[in-house]
């Protein structure tokens, strides 16, 4: 089975808040949670392909700070290899064009959320690395 590569966006606002989204009820894994982004088309960096999705699902401008690990992960359909991104927002206002809904969380209570399988490894390193800040 070919693997496919997704991006996903670990958005950071100023109050060290993570923005989280929730698919809609005609998606695939219907209103489970994740990390907004898409799949990398043909020629594009992971990073291009997240700033490009999230304008396009969100009509937000973002820039990529860094790179964490990835995650792949197998569907009964699909098997994806979800590529993270901490990232910071540089334009736009949140436009639901794919989403049910959205919310700003504190990383204290991401793990509490029913998200979709693939971001589980994804919130549990996004932790890790913001641990010592939390304390």
């Amino acid at each position: 089975m070919k693997i496919i590569d997704v991006t996903c966006a670990i958005i950071v606002n100023a109050d060290q808040q993570v923005l989280v989204t929730q698919r809609s009820a005609a998606m695939k894994l219907p209103l489970k949670m994740e990390f907004p982004g898409g799949k990398v088309e043909p020629g594009e960096t992971p990073s291009a392909c997240l700033v490009r999705e999230i304008k396009e699902e969100l009509n937000l401008d973002i820039f990529t700070l860094f790179e964490m690990p990835s995650n792949t992960h197998s569907y009964p359909d699909i098997t994806i290899n979800l590529i993270p991104f901490i990232c910071g927002i540089c334009g736009g206002n949140i436009e639901l064009r794919e989403h049910a809904s959205f919310m700003w969380t504190d990383a204290a209570d991401l793990l509490a959320l029913d998200w979709a399988e693939a971001d589980v490894p994804i919130v549990k390193n996004y932790l890790c690395s913001v641990k010592g800040q939390l304390l």
